[in-house]
């Protein structure tokens, strides 16, 4: 159902959203970003609608909404373990559309990739998402040769455009917040972009062979390993455990999951000290065949949504984008 409303019903209607829902947008963090004196977007919970940045991309995605970064898993003492309570409200999500396709991409890993995640499983049950529209592409996005740009799998989609509020509202839950509100019903379209300034072609004959193409060591031999392409990417579901041990009592304590990245120094060291992608250029090789190769064979479709984080937040400006086009022109 598509409603037209004003500004000022919309920010009414939101703060009837807030009392069943904490909810959750990218937002402006004014000088937080990595170097000084400079500001980063990244999802943070939010208390009006005037604080969502709706142009702009995230630097970050929504992924840290849905499991956090440094989690709890559980709490032991010497004879037992505790599971930390679940978030007693539902949660509410604001994202763009290659957003939501990489949501289908977590599910697939966590709910589909063998037994079910119990932690990831108890917050998405809770969750519902509303739709950004995008009417520009973003610098290094190519969501449209992926066929990310646009998507039906949205709860809400929400547009502000001054005065006007636009909502077309899928969930019959939310439906309820609207129904007794002064305004109208209309036909609501998102907005989506058509093409990117950026243009992937995926290569389409990739085989066992291409790991042994010297491609890797190029772009590998630039990469410093921070990880940040990983922490970026809304697909990337990689971490670590970690035991935490209290000093009034060692016996005592928590096990955490934290977020990891396959391109640092030591992901792949198991015991014995032998590491499985030892220089940056197999870990490129890893991350970036994972995304466009082995991810699809098991699921049908491409891990990568084109959001293009990874090229904008790269430190040594190495483009992703630029690897697969390579690879691609490779086999023509």
């Amino acid at each position: 159902m598509g409603y037209q409303i004003t500004r000022e019903t919309a920010g009414r209607v939101f703060e009837q959203l807030k009392q069943g829902y904490d909810i959750f947008a990218p937002k402006l963090f004014a000088g937080e970003g990595c170097f000084s004196d400079t500001d980063v977007i990244r999802y943070g919970k939010i208390h009006a609608l005037d604080e969502i940045q709706w142009e702009r991309r995230s630097d970050y995605s929504f992924k840290e909404s849905l499991f956090a970064i440094n989690e709890t898993l559980f709490y032991f003492t010497e004879n037992e373990t505790t599971v930390p309570a679940g978030p007693e409200k539902k949660i509410m999500i604001f994202l763009k559309s290659c957003d939501l396709h990489a949501l289908k991409r977590l599910d697939a890993i966590y709910l589909e990739n063998g037994p079910e995640d119990f932690y990831y499983k108890r917050l998405r049950e809770k969750a519902v998402f509303v739709l950004m529209g995008c009417q520009e592409t973003c610098d290094t996005g190519f969501c449209a040769s992926m066929g990310t740009n646009r998507t039906e799998q949205y709860d809400m989609y929400l547009k502000v455009s001054g005065d006007i509020v636009l909502a077309d509202v899928k969930s019959e839950e939310l439906q309820t917040y609207f129904q007794s509100i002064d305004g109208q019903t209309c036909e609501v379209t998102p907005d989506y972009v058509t093409e990117n300034t950026e243009t992937v072609t995926l290569p389409q004959h990739l085989s066992v062979d291409s790991y042994q193409n010297p491609i890797w060591e190029e772009y590998g031999s630039r990469c410093i390993g921070c990880g940040r392409c990983n922490f970026a990417c809304p697909t990337c579901t990689c971490f670590t455990m970690q035991d935490i041990l209290y000093r009034d009592n060692e016996n005592v304590g928590e096990r955490r999951r934290v977020w990891a990245s396959c391109q640092v120094d030591g992901y792949t060291e198991i015991a014995g000290g032998v590491d499985f992608r030892k220089t940056q250029g197999q870990r490129m090789r890893f991350k970036v065949m994972h995304k466009i190769y082995d991810f699809e064979k098991r699921f049908g479709y491409p891990m990568c949504v084109g959001c293009g984080r990874c090229d904008a937040i790269c430190p040594e400006y190495i483009s992703y984008a630029n690897l697969i086009n390579k690879l691609a022109k490779e086999e023509a």
